[in-house]
């Protein structure tokens, strides 16, 4: 069982791609650096913000899965993209992604456009909160 359950109230939009509210109800926060698209050399691989994006949700649940979690025990997502129209522009590619990796329990997320990130050919970066049971 999930350490958390999703809440999704009717007096807002309905969400596509997270939920509203995440209630932790486990025993251990893990708490997930930022991740990119880096490969294991430390170098930037992909030239779109699909492709960024599916090594960067990689590596995050890389990192998870290693500290004993899954994705449906992620509780908060930040994803920080150089252009956000460029990631509206792919939203239902991202979704499609995210549902491969991470499946369809989605966390409570937002989306933060950035001037730039600490690689300067990454196009996104993916950090989280994770509560394990």
């Amino acid at each position: 069982m999930s350490p958390s359950h999703r809440i999704n109230p009717a007096q807002l939009p309905p969400p596509t791609g997270f939920s509203h509210a995440v209630v932790a109800t486990g025993g251990q926060l893990v708490f997930l650096a930022g991740q990119t698209a880096l490969d294991p050399d430390g170098e930037v691989v992909g030239a779109t913000l699909p492709e960024q994006f599916a090594t960067a949700l990689g590596n995050l649940l890389t990192a998870l899965r290693a500290a004993g979690g899954a994705p449906a025990d992620l509780a908060r997502v930040t994803v920080y993209a150089t252009d956000v129209a460029d990631y509206r522009a792919h939203a239902a590619e991202l979704g499609r992604i995210w549902r491969g990796l991470a499946g369809r329990d989605y966390p409570a997320m937002a989306v933060i456009g950035v001037a730039r990130l600490w690689d300067e050919s990454a196009l996104v970066e993916i950090d989280g909160v994770a509560v394990l049971p």
